[in-house]
């Protein structure tokens, strides 16, 4: 029997454009000191540095911009092992990504920061947290880790939160006003993982609804219901 609330459209997953082009990098207080040390290569203080911050904070964006300029290759921290370590430097600057304590090979890891000042490479770890706190059994790659330079990324303020929510919108060409955004702003949590998740749920409504995306829509998917 049909539901009284009408018929309800299927949703379908569209894949939508990301740029990770600098001029789509959305600069504010919280990532300015880790924009300016991206942008401040290759005059670095090491020749490793290490960029930290929660999900969604602009590491990979910084990463991406970082490997455009210097030519960098990108490898996932899962795929280091010391017989790779060869080729990762062929370019003499590399993207280590998403670094997190016990999903690396710790020997590895040793030898490619070692291998990254014999050969004057340039090297970039991403990571959710600063390498002084991962729980490292080789004592040698511990006291590396402390004395490598931290480019940190701290949750958005007001004015960054809202400016990411309007990118988040056109990225899927969803045209919403000011009120929708600050409305979601005041009442989202303050960091880029639970805007994108929040822009990505009012999309899914609406597809689903037929319905704009606009404060009434915002205000049932944010209850977890729908109108």
């Amino acid at each position: 029997m049909p539901s009284a609330s009408g018929p309800h459209q299927l949703a379908l997953a569209l894949a939508h454009h990301e740029s990770f082009a600098r001029e789509d990098f959305l600069a504010g207080p919280s990532n300015a000191a880790a924009l300016a040390f991206v942008e401040g290569w290759p005059d670095w203080p090491d020749r490793v540095l290490a960029l930290v911050g929660p999900p969604g904070s602009g590491k990979s964006h910084l990463a991406a911009i970082w490997a455009e300029r210097a030519g960098a290759r990108l490898m996932s921290s899962r795929a280091l092992e010391e017989p790779s370590l060869g080729g990762a430097l062929a370019t003499g600057a590399l993207v280590l990504e998403d670094v997190r304590a016990g999903a690396f090979e710790e020997a590895a890891l040793f030898h490619l920061l070692n291998l990254a000042r014999e050969e004057r490479a340039f090297l970039l770890l991403t990571s959710r947290t600063s390498p002084v706190g991962w729980p490292v059994r080789v004592p040698d790659l511990a006291s590396r880790l402390r004395a490598l330079p931290v480019a940190a990324l701290g949750p958005p303020d007001d004015n960054l939160l809202r400016a990411v929510l309007i990118k988040l919108f056109a990225d899927r060409q969803l045209a919403v006003d000011e009120n929708l955004v600050g409305y979601l702003a005041a009442r989202i949590e303050r960091s880029v993982a639970a805007a994108r998740a929040a822009v990505a749920a009012l999309d899914q409504a609406s597809l689903r609804l037929q319905r704009p995306v606009n404060r009434a829509l915002a205000a049932a998917t944010l209850r977890g219901f729908e109108p």
